[in-house]
């Protein structure tokens, strides 16, 4: 444990574990600022800032593999790179120029003031290169025998039923890389500010609220993978908290704080045993998590997916060519936030 005041002179940068940035509280308590765990950093102000005072406590709470990198081979790196010491430069041009949270510049409104006060001026920051989302595809062929649709088509259609389970294969792969996706998937999408971690692996109702407030205003729903689902319930009542359960279109699921908790198999459980939970607020009006699709395709069988006939082989097989096109974008930062390294249980439903 390092406390506070001590004087930093390196970066240290966590590649496995969890560790909690501690504060004193106002009446002397210790309060839990951050958790912070695996690509996380801290001690940069020994690199970067006129003072190399920790105003915090670090202390490890698993067991934790840390790098450092010392303030002196900063310094020889920085005068060998002349882009880390143009990104420092415009770093240290920008500290203490009022900047809402996202680093941008704040909009100055004045307030209060009576009479003919001077007003002040300002200007609202803006994307010049905004991003561009490109359409993913998903795609395959169904292949059916004309003996079939000529012979067996009743009383069950089963050209229709073989399109249909064929559609909810495509689907289900859309599904997939809507939340696995490196380009665009939730996963990988959330701003790193967006990112929150459990206090002590499992995840527990505080760890659920502090998740709701990433999202805090007019949160949609929750993704959670039915197991992290079952492991917030058992802390729930491992805490005396009656978990909630709300009905929606289907029958009744969990959910917290009046936010519904849907499952999402989609969601991967490492080898560790640890998984994500995601919340978001949806809807372009909103500022949310969109999704995005092609309209207007030539053979349009659903909203963004189309059936078209291929051919028909010499050995008198019809092929239909199934493809969907689909994309998702996050509007603003704080429509998307993650609960990370969620605990599980053991395959034999114990906590580890």
């Amino acid at each position: 444990m390092v406390s506070a005041g001590a004087q930093a002179d390196r970066l240290y940068l966590l590649v496995h574990g969890r560790l909690a940035k501690l504060s004193e509280g106002e009446f002397g308590q210790e309060s839990t600022l951050e958790i912070i765990a695996d690509g996380d950093y801290f001690g940069d102000e020994a690199l970067v800032g006129p003072d190399s005072a920790w105003n915090y406590s670090v202390k490890a709470t698993t067991a934790c593999t840390v790098m450092s990198l010392p303030k002196t081979a900063f310094q020889e790196l920085l005068a060998q790179s002349e882009k880390l010491r143009g990104h420092l430069e415009i770093f240290q041009t920008t500290t203490g120029k009022a900047q809402n949270v996202h680093g941008e510049a704040d909009v100055e409104v004045n307030s209060g003031h009576r009479g003919e006060a001077l007003l002040t001026g300002t200007f609202v920051d803006y994307e010049l290169e905004p991003r561009e989302y490109e359409l993913s595809i998903a795609q395959t062929i169904l292949r059916v025998h004309t003996r079939v649709t000529d012979l067996y088509n009743e009383p069950i259609d089963q050209l229709e039923q073989q399109l249909r389970l064929t559609i909810e294969a495509v689907r289900e792969r859309q599904e997939y890389e809507l939340v696995n996706n490196r380009e665009f998937g939730l996963l990988h999408n959330a701003d790193f500010g967006q990112r929150i971690y459990t206090r002590s692996g499992p995840p527990t109702p505080h760890d659920m609220d502090q998740l709701l407030n990433t999202v805090w205003k007019n949160p949609s729903f929750i993704l959670a993978h039915p197991e992290a689902i079952a492991a917030f319930r058992d802390e729930c009542t491992r805490q005396g908290v009656s978990p909630e359960t709300i009905h929606v279109l289907g029958g009744r699921i969990s959910a917290w704080r009046g936010v519904p908790i849907y499952p999402c198999w989609k969601i991967p459980i490492s080898d560790r045993r640890t998984t994500s939970i995601l919340v978001m607020r949806t809807g372009e009006a909103d500022q949310g998590v969109i999704g995005l699709r092609k309209t207007g395709l030539v053979d349009e069988y659903e909203p963004g997916l189309s059936v078209r006939f291929m051919s028909i082989s010499e050995q008198a097989i019809v092929n239909y060519l199934i493809t969907c096109y689909y994309s998702l974008a996050v509007l603003v930062p704080d429509a998307l936030g993650v609960l990370e390294n969620v605990q599980l249980g053991s395959a034999d439903g114990h906590h580890r």
